[in-house]
């Protein structure tokens, strides 16, 4: 038995609390500092025995990993969708046992009642481990098979750590392993919240249309590399960045479509060592039941245990839309600028006062802080792409990092479209005297007079108005070439902006 309770976390001993000499999953109490009663039961695992508390629904696997992995600080439980997906995966299995008669059917009916309280959100701080852990997830599925297993017991009339009535190995992690069971759950937990991504994004994209809508009508000077152009509308530009967004929804879409093929039924490296017969089509129809997800059985579970393909795909969906979705924040701020020192062409909403020393300023913070959602977003790619290659031969051990990435940059995705449609986007204001003034005054107009007068002449036109600050307008019919009314026609800024085809 190990007597070091200095490693224990403390949360998990008081001090000075003398170790029990019960057996196996009996409770124990001990006083401390003569004030309190702490209660606690011991466990065993290969490596010797340790005392937990009573009163928590982990046991000894997770307890070591609370000791062995303090790395981020961050537990499972903020994962909610993963912790939820384990509870469906554990819940398709034990129904699976149940139609197969491969567990008694009080055992079924204790493990699937403890999932469902668990999905209803029930005992998720019970979720302890750490996001990034070894083992390939290992300690994440024992943590939810400890949980399942001593909500069963209860559920059973039995106390929490009387494994010999139900077992965290033997009963919930029957004809699994966590190398079908992680990666299953991860993707489930993901199909979900790329689900809720995508409807972020289409509320994203049409607010970008519904303001596309609003400025249809509103003629303004297009840019290339920050120069002037030619004109178009304000509806054009906001119209292109809805189409932006619902393109890459459709990636998104595409990602979460091909995380619906599982290795459920593979066990440890995809062979189904240690399956009962029929256990794979009978646990995956269960689980596309139970989570509500058109799940598949894979073509090859020996790939789909080492393949991290799924993941990669949404990891580069997830990295285009947050590249894009940064640059059309960048416009907006580009655009917003000013608001007379700069472009000035729209102005975003006031959300809050700007400086604490400059009176009046105001901030384009909304899109400030979706570029830094978008830039965390990238950099968790570059992270996902590395731990998707370091994988060897039947397994990869990082699959606990691409899933506590993948997860972050889907909600945070999902958040940052919502505060930009509700926060900015819908409030977006065009400064209609400032764009018509700017298009009637850019040297670019002159590009509408190549057909009649040549490219030539065209750019001496636009060379003279840069030169005189007379626009080209005014410069063209004092060249005495147009006929009358041939200018007002040519240099129409709608029709400019939307050219006979």
């Amino acid at each position: 038995m190990d007597d070091s309770l200095s490693r224990l976390p403390w949360h998990c001993v008081m001090p000075d609390t003398p170790w029990c000499a019960a057996p196996c999953g009996a409770p124990d109490r001990a006083l401390t500092g003569g004030a309190r009663v702490v209660s606690h039961r011991t466990e065993h695992d290969l490596i010797g025995g340790r005392r937990v508390p009573a009163d928590s629904y982990y046991g000894i696997h997770t307890l070591r990993a609370l000791e062995n992995f303090p790395l981020s600080g961050i537990p499972m439980s903020a994962h909610p969708e993963l912790v939820n997906a384990l509870a469906c995966v554990k819940e398709a299995a034990a129904l699976a046992h149940g139609d197969l008669g491969t567990l008694p059917r009080s055992q079924v009916d204790a493990v699937v009642a403890a999932c469902r309280e668990i999905r209803e959100g029930r005992l998720h701080e019970q979720f302890v481990v750490d996001v990034l852990q070894g083992g390939a997830g290992t300690s994440a599925n024992m943590n939810a098979n400890e949980v399942i297993a001593n909500r069963a017991l209860e559920l059973l009339g039995h106390a929490k750590g009387d494994y010999e009535r139900l077992h965290p190995n033997d009963d919930v992690n029957r004809a699994q392993s966590t190398n079908d069971v992680y990666p299953t759950a991860v993707k489930l937990a993901l199909v979900t919240s790329a689900g809720r991504l995508m409807d972020g994004m289409t509320i994203l994209a049409n607010a970008f249309t519904e303001r596309g809508g609003a400025f249809a009508k509103t003629v303004k000077l297009g840019r290339t590399q920050l120069q002037d152009a030619v004109p178009m509308t304000l509806g054009q530009e906001f119209d292109a960045f809805a189409l932006t967004v619902r393109d890459d929804a459709l990636l998104v879409k595409r990602a979460s479509q091909a995380l619906c093929e599982v290795n459920l039924g593979g066990t440890a490296i995809g062979t189904g060592l240690n399956t009962d017969p029929g256990f794979t089509q009978a646990a995956v129809a269960h689980l596309a039941v139970v989570a509500s997800v058109q799940v598949r059985a894979a073509r090859d579970a020996v790939e789909s245990t080492q393949g991290m393909g799924g993941f990669l795909q949404l990891s580069g969906a997830l990295r285009q839309f947050a590249l894009r979705l940064s640059k059309i924040c960048n416009d907006l701020r580009l655009l917003g600028s000013g608001p007379h020192a700069g472009l000035g062409e729209i102005r975003l909403p006031p959300v809050q006062a700007g400086s604490s020393i400059m009176p009046g300023k105001v901030n384009p913070v909304v899109p400030e802080a979706v570029n830094q959602v978008c830039f965390d977003v990238i950099g968790a790619d570059a992270a996902v792409s590395a731990a998707a290659q370091a994988g060897q031969l039947q397994l990869n051990a990082f699959e606990p990092l691409i899933a506590h990435h993948l997860l972050n940059s889907t909600n945070r995705l999902d958040a940052a479209c919502r505060t930009l449609a509700e926060r900015c986007v819908r409030g977006v204001v065009a400064n209609e005297q400032r764009l018509r003034d700017l298009v009637e005054g850019s040297a670019g107009l002159a590009t509408a007079l190549n057909p009649v007068i040549g490219y030539q002449k065209a750019t001496q036109l636009a060379r003279d108005c840069v030169v005189t600050g007379r626009p080209v307008r005014e410069l063209a019919a004092s060249s005495g070439t147009f006929l009358p009314g041939e200018l007002e026609e040519l240099l129409d800024p709608w029709r400019l902006a939307h050219p006979e085809r």
